[in-house]
């Protein structure tokens, strides 16, 4: 069965918005892994404006099923991965000022630089994603630099959904079977809700991890946090 990792972002975004600490994140995070999640994503980025470095420290002391943490491996951000040691980072390719993840990694233009981080990682028993699209030759290229698993991009798929599902799945499953032939994991997120992920994890059942963030919590202020985690969980058997 695919797993399922809450991302929580959302949380402390409404947690800064208003200062104090309503919502609690550490609090969401366990409440989360109760209901029934099998992971906890978090997104630090430079300007702290949802998590912030001190929740991720305050969350690995917490987290009892796998701790993910995503960004853009700047200098600070490798130290605070380090410094915590999850199970697994993920490598975005997002600039600081970027609202949200919107693209992939192009493994080739940046093998050295990937090549360098990954190795760096691993060498602390961090297991490594990197976040790429369906484009063959960047699957091919995280390949060559190493990475142990591969986050599918799955905005494009989500968009396309409504219109043509098959249409719309069609390219992520031929990079995930090549991923797999490959030898990598194969993680997928971004977009993904109630309505297309039962389709994607259908097409794709090797899909190790979803990562799911935006949907899921705001899901959440509809129907409750645990009734929707169950909801989700429902989506991925």
């Amino acid at each position: 069965m695919t797993r399922l990792s809450v991302n929580i972002n959302k949380i402390a975004t409404l947690r800064n918005a208003r200062g104090g600490n309503v919502p609690d994140v550490i609090q969401a995070a366990i409440r989360c892994e109760q209901f029934g999640a099998q992971g906890i994503t978090v997104h630090p980025r430079p300007d702290e404006r949802h998590i912030r470095y001190a929740d991720v420290r305050e969350l690995k002391k917490v987290v009892q099923t796998e701790f993910n943490i995503e960004g853009y491996p700047n200098q600070s951000f490798i130290d605070l991965v380090c410094e915590v040691r999850p199970h697994q980072v993920t490598l975005v390719p997002d600039p600081p000022e970027a609202i949200t993840s919107n693209a992939g990694w192009d493994t080739v233009k940046n093998k050295a630089f990937l090549i360098d981080v990954i190795r760096h990682f691993q060498e602390r028993n961090i297991r490594v994603s990197i976040f790429t699209g369906t484009d063959q030759a960047h699957i091919e290229g995280a390949a060559a630099c190493q990475t142990d698993r591969i986050e599918l991009y799955t905005e494009p798929y989500a968009s396309q959904y409504p219109q043509s599902p098959e249409l719309a799945v069609q390219n992520f499953v031929i990079s995930a079977n090549r991923a797999k032939a490959l030898g990598l994991g194969v993680n997928a997120g971004h977009d993904l809700d109630l309505n297309n992920l039962t389709y994607l994890v259908q097409k794709i059942p090797f899909i190790k991890e979803v990562s799911i963030g935006h949907a899921l919590i705001a899901d959440a202020l509809y129907l409750g946090l645990e009734t929707t985690i169950q909801r989700y969980l429902a989506c991925l058997k």
